[in-house]
Order: structure tokens, then C-alpha cells, then sequence
């Protein structure tokens, strides 16, 4: 019985190891060319949640834009993003220049304060 159990433990962790490769996609997109996706996505998603209306008005699809302005296919960034995700600290680093890029580009559009003495 011990056999058994071993052996499958055994079985369970070496599937478990190999199910969680993530091979390297073979349009590999640049880490940095990434990141501008993942921004360009933060702000289109925000435009469609602030004003839902806008986008639509534009005639703009959120994902053909991507596609067309980095000369990708849907596939191509699905695996892209399915790789970079599996490599949480780098994806981590990602997420956090997209973040302040973002936090940036909110400060940058704030209204002006005057400080009149």
C-alpha cells in the first residue's frame, strides 16, 4: 500500500512540474513592447469603463487597435501574456511600470493649481 501511495505522489508531482512550464512563445514579444501593450490596455479599459460611449462613438475596438498598432495577432498576445504571467516576478515588474505609467499619465492630466500668495 505505502508502494502505491508513493508511486503516486510520485506521478503527482512530476505532472504537476511539467504542467507548469510555460514554453517560450515562438513570436516572442519584447519585454518592454509588452509592457506598452499592458499600458495601452490600462488606458483603453479605463476610457471604456469611464465612458463607455467614447470608444464606441470613435469607432475604436480596443483589441484591433493592439493588434494593428504592435502588428500582433490574438494568439500571439494570448501566449505572450500566458508566458510573461508564468514568470510571476518578472510579470510583477511589468505590472508595476505599467502601474506607474499610468499613475504618471493621471497626475500629468490633473488640473493645475494656482498658489496665489
Amino acid at each position: 500500500m505505502k508502494k502505491f501511495i508513493a508511486i503516486g505522489l510520485l506521478l503527482l508531482f512530476v505532472s504537476c512540474r511539467q504542467g507548469n512550464a510555460v514554453e517560450k512563445p515562438g513570436k516572442l514579444i519584447e519585454r518592454e513592447k509588452m509592457a506598452d501593450i499592458l499600458y495601452d490596455l490600462s488606458l483603453l479599459q479605463a476610457i471604456r469603463s469611464q465612458s463607455p460611449n467614447t470608444l464606441r462613438d470613435e469607432n475604436v475596438d480596443p483589441q484591433q487597435y493592439i493588434y494593428k498598432k504592435y502588428a500582433i495577432d490574438s494568439i500571439t498576445l494570448a501566449q505572450n501574456h500566458k508566458y510573461y504571467a508564468s514568470k510571476l516576478e518578472e510579470y510583477a515588474k511589468i505590472q508595476e511600470e505599467v502601474k506607474a505609467r499610468v499613475q504618471a499619465r493621471i497626475k500629468e492630466n490633473e488640473p493645475k493649481k494656482d498658489i496665489k500668495k
